[in-house]
């Protein structure tokens, strides 16, 4: 056989590969990057053949340290890699052959490179949710917090980015809360389904020797092994449930990011982002650009792109593993990048953010927000709300007219649309009554936005207390 043919699997080829279909084919480049999970998983394997007989407990132990030896110069950066040696797996198995002899040879006993690499994915993706879910626990206990601190700021709530009625903006805050408590659900529901162990299923069919595959999943802290090999070297559902999680993760990111981005601006001037989370121009001295909203908001799409890769990458594959399969890391690797990053920009900055508490209430007043307030107190009255509605129509035409927001009219002003109203109508006018009255579990009243920050903390708590 030439040299220049790979020795994993050259004996039948009779000339060596094309250099650039070397290059082409290789992964090397990228997916060294699991070569601390490929170690891993050749440990445990190494140490079930040896339990089941495979291999000598000799043969084991100079495995098991030459690995470790490996991992140290991989992480000391004195490892060479190879293009001519494809991928992750075969450079760190000639490395191992080259320290201790044929023994490293006897690794690969009852494996293939896929379901090693299907290991080598898992073991990744289950290693980077534990450290996203770190970070999203982190931002979900910042906005708690700053929620329960803005319990009694006033801000006006929007629709259609329109005013339209007075809400806290602790009560705010929980509503980007809850979006974060529903992608904490997903992300420990994808964790559930990663953690199911390939290894054992060999090429596609599984393998002849008398491996036991409960030993290797329990190793390696699977739940348990793949039942169907054909399956265990095929599948990447989980990267792509990853990717969806991520998607919209980053989506609400991104709907964050926007509210953040407009009230940094001017016109709103709702919030005061410290230093630290900004740029400037370099040509307009007094410019603060909220730069990491921004950049969040553009990498949303950017994961959107790997979720439709990873699903373009796997709609046409036949059964079971398939060179394509080889393109599921690169889309992989950087969603879970963007992903960390921005979760740990957004758990950095969202506790200090700062309030501008007097623009939010002059905004609050501006946009007739109390206007459902009066119709509501015409309904208690005996008014028909079809009615009361068009009466408040009339009150808040005649308040453009004047200028005067509806808690800036006289009685007598009021009165000349309807009768009914009386005196205790400015109890339901003002911002601060109007967020009171709204007293109910999910309504914006401070106490129970507390409330709600309070049921938020324990119930991360006792997330916390189920994970551990």
């Amino acid at each position: 056989m030439s040299q220049a043919t790979n020795q994993s699997w050259g004996g039948r080829f009779s000339e060596p590969t094309d250099a650039f279909v070397a290059r082409f084919t290789a992964s090397v480049t990228f997916d060294q990057r699991l070569a601390r999970q490929d170690i891993q998983g050749s440990i445990a394997h190494a140490t079930m053949l040896a339990r089941v007989g495979v291999l000598t407990d000799d043969e084991r132990d100079a495995i098991i340290n030459g690995l470790n030896e490996i991992q140290g110069e991989i992480e000391r950066g004195e490892f060479n890699w190879s293009v001519p040696l494809e991928d992750v797996h075969m450079n760190i198995e000639a490395r191992l052959t080259d320290k201790i002899g044929i023994t490293g040879k006897k690794l690969h006993t009852g494996r293939s490179r896929n379901d090693q690499v299907a290991t080598d994915i898992r073991l990744f993706m289950r290693d980077e949710i534990d450290v996203i879910e770190v970070e999203l626990k982190r931002l979900r206990e910042g906005m708690i917090e700053l929620a329960d601190r803005e319990a009694d700021t006033i801000m006006p709530g929007f629709t259609h980015l329109q005013t339209a009625q007075p809400v806290t903006f602790g009560h705010h805050i929980l509503a980007w809360q809850e979006m974060l408590s529903r992608d904490h659900e997903r992300l420990l529901d994808c964790r559930k389904r990663v953690n199911v162990m390939p290894l054992g299923a060999a090429a596609l069919a599984g393998t002849t020797y008398p491996i036991d595959r409960h030993v290797t999943a329990e190793l390696l802290g699977f739940d348990r092994p793949a039942e169907n090999s054909l399956d265990a070297v095929s599948d990447r559902d989980f990267a792509i449930e990853f990717t969806s999680f991520a998607s919209i993760l980053l989506m609400h990111l991104s709907r964050m990011s926007e509210e953040l981005v407009l009230w940094t601006s001017a016109q709103f001037n709702f919030i005061d982002l410290p230093d630290r989370f900004c740029t400037g121009s370099s040509i307009m001295p007094q410019k603060k650009n909220p730069d990491v909203p921004e950049l969040v908001r553009g990498k949303t799409g950017r994961v959107y792109g790997h979720l439709m890769a990873l699903l373009t990458l796997m709609k046409s594959q036949p059964l079971a593993y398939n060179k394509d399969n080889q393109e599921d890391k690169e889309p992989l690797f950087d969603a879970v990048d963007t992903v960390r990053d921005c979760l740990k920009a957004f758990a950095d900055m969202v506790p200090a953010i700062e309030p501008k508490k007097a623009s939010m209430v002059e905004a609050a007043r501006r946009g007739f927000s109390t206007a459902t307030d009066l119709a509501d107190y015409l309904v208690r009255k005996g008014v028909a709300f079809r009615d009361a509605h068009e009466i408040v129509g009339h009150s808040v035409a005649y308040g453009l007219k004047t200028e005067k927001d509806l808690s800036e009219m006289s009685l007598e002003e009021l009165k000349q649309f309807s009768d009914i109203i009386e005196q205790d109508v400015f109890e339901v006018l003002t911002l601060e009554g109007s967020v009171a009255a709204r007293n109910h579990i999910g309504g914006t009243a401070p106490n129970q936005v507390r409330a709600a920050a309070q049921r938020a903390r324990d119930a991360l708590s006792a997330l916390k207390a189920g994970a551990a």
